[in-house]
């Protein structure tokens, strides 16, 4: 059995992750084999199989495994990515004011990367004075192209209502976490917006302290749900299968990806001011 570390401040999903990591990318795990089981994991680590189910869920977030409904956890054949996100998420709490912009379907990957530089403000390891974050998703009140029933591409209210859920339960769990941190007095200001527009979303960004963006398109796959104990085949968008690309504003305003990320903030802030309507958190 591989021990923890005790002193590790971090919580164990996040070693068992760690650890995982490494082995992946040094190639103790080869892409496209598969992991040990949870319970093989459990027994590894010597922690509950809940913790394991964290640290893979991480694992997938940065795009380093797949899972294979009925056959387990496999490294991703193409484990080399055009950028990783989770750094540049934690380099931007560095610095004194921290903004993050998110337009994309859920909000569920962004709540996972948060979670790290969250913690290190709590314990006190980074220590900015201000966090502002806005996150632009499809309103999953009203009917739109997807999700959508697989059968006859038709909207389902049953299956709008779970993606509204697992958006609710992500923007809810952001805006919680943020706001703790000012009322325990560890950030001067900090503030999660929600806007929800009636567009089902093709790609995904982050804008990141408004010099950097993180721009990936959502591959559509169909795949089965269990809605109330009943199986439902649909059409959906894949957020953890986004490939992300990164530009950067730099000292030549006309380069490329100056204009990029100029022009993905203009259009955020158009979609934001129009078309698009604030959710109660």
């Amino acid at each position: 059995m591989m021990s923890l570390d005790p002193d590790d401040p971090r919580p164990p999903y996040q070693q068992v992750a760690n650890a995982l990591r490494a082995a992946i990318l040094t190639k103790k795990f080869e892409p496209g084999e598969k992991l040990p089981s949870g319970h093989d994991l459990a027994k590894t680590y010597g922690v509950a199989r809940m913790t394991i189910q964290q640290a893979i869920r991480l694992l997938r977030d940065e795009g380093l495994v797949v899972s294979r409904q009925g056959s387990g956890v496999f490294v991703r054949e193409r484990t080399e990515r055009p950028v990783e996100l989770r750094p540049h998420i934690e380099r931007a709490f560095e610095e004194p004011n921290v903004s993050i912009d998110f337009a994309g379907f859920s909000g569920e990957t962004l709540n996972g990367m948060l979670q790290e530089p969250l913690d290190k403000i709590r314990l006190g390891r980074l220590t900015p004075e201000s966090i502002s974050i806005r996150i632009l998703v499809p309103d999953m009140e009203h009917p739109m192209s997807l999700p959508c029933r697989a059968e006859d591409l038709s909207d389902d209210p049953v299956i709008r209502t779970r993606a509204l859920r697992i958006q609710q339960r992500s923007t809810q769990a952001i805006a919680d976490a943020v706001h703790e941190l000012a009322d325990l007095g560890l950030v001067k200001t900090a503030t999660v917006h929600v806007r929800a527009h009636q567009t089902a979303p093709a790609f995904k960004f982050y804008v990141i302290n408004r010099e950097r963006v993180f721009f990936g398109f959502y591959p559509v796959v169909k795949h089965t749900v269990r809605i109330k104990g009943e199986p439902h085949e649909l059409y959906d968008v894949m957020g953890k299968d986004a490939l992300l690309f990164h530009y950067e504003i730099t000292e030549d305003p006309a380069s490329m990806a100056s204009q990029y990320v100029t022009e993905t903030r203009r259009w955020f802030d158009s979609m934001w001011t129009t078309i698009s309507r604030e959710v109660d958190l």
